[in-house]
């Protein structure tokens, strides 16, 4: 059984996950255990295993994680990180990408601005199955957080289909890892290939 070892730790975003990206393009190995030192890249690294078909494992070691997946057969995988089978199956389908860097709209008054951007979500259901992902980069992130009043709006958007990516080096540096209530944790790589993917996009 072919296996690969990655030591990743005080790797910056999205690092660990590049790695692993090229180790199995190279190498299709059956089993693959990368070792990181903080939950954002423990919760990327297992996301992007898991959507390349290993099953995988993560394990609290000292300070660090390590997290293994195991794969019969491993093969080489030419599906990007965000895609999934429905998505890959629907490429023709128009897909409308949001990209949230903060938790208000516009400047002059915070409070205000949170008004607006509760409106705007609450607003986007309207774009029907055309919107397909919301991305949160730096403040954006706080909008998934328990205490935020966005949060029940995001929730039902996800609810109803819609994919809602959460950069994981951004709640870290806020200290908000363990307050994410929707949403999947993800990755510099998983946002540049939302864009890519995307056949329109809204940034606010």
């Amino acid at each position: 059984m072919s296996e690969i070892t990655l030591e990743c730790k005080g790797l910056p975003c999205p690092q660990p996950v590049l790695k692993c990206k090229e180790s199995i393009e190279d190498f299709s190995p059956e089993q693959i255990a990368v070792t990181v030192d903080n939950e954002a890249a423990k919760e990327n690294v297992s996301r992007f295993l898991t959507v390349h078909g290993y099953e995988v494992k993560a394990e609290e070691k000292d300070a660090d994680f390590v997290v293994t997946g195991h794969k019969e057969n491993a093969g080489e995988c030419k599906e990007c990180a965000v895609m999934t089978d429905n998505e890959l199956a629907d490429v023709d389908k128009q897909k409308i990408l949001v990209f949230i860097a903060t938790d208000t709209i516009g400047v002059g008054d915070d409070a205000l601005g949170a008004s607006l951007m509760y409106n705007f979500l609450v607003t986007l259901k309207e774009l029907g199955d055309e919107l397909w992902r919301i991305v949160m980069l730096n403040g954006g992130v706080k909008l998934a957080i328990s205490d935020n009043k966005c949060l029940d709006e995001l929730k039902k958007l996800e609810e109803s289909g819609v994919s809602i990516l959460v950069c994981g080096t951004c709640l870290e540096h806020f200290g908000l890892t363990g307050q994410r209530e929707v949403g999947q944790v993800t990755n510099m790589l998983d946002v540049v290939t939302s864009f890519q993917l995307a056949t329109k996009t809204i940034r606010v």
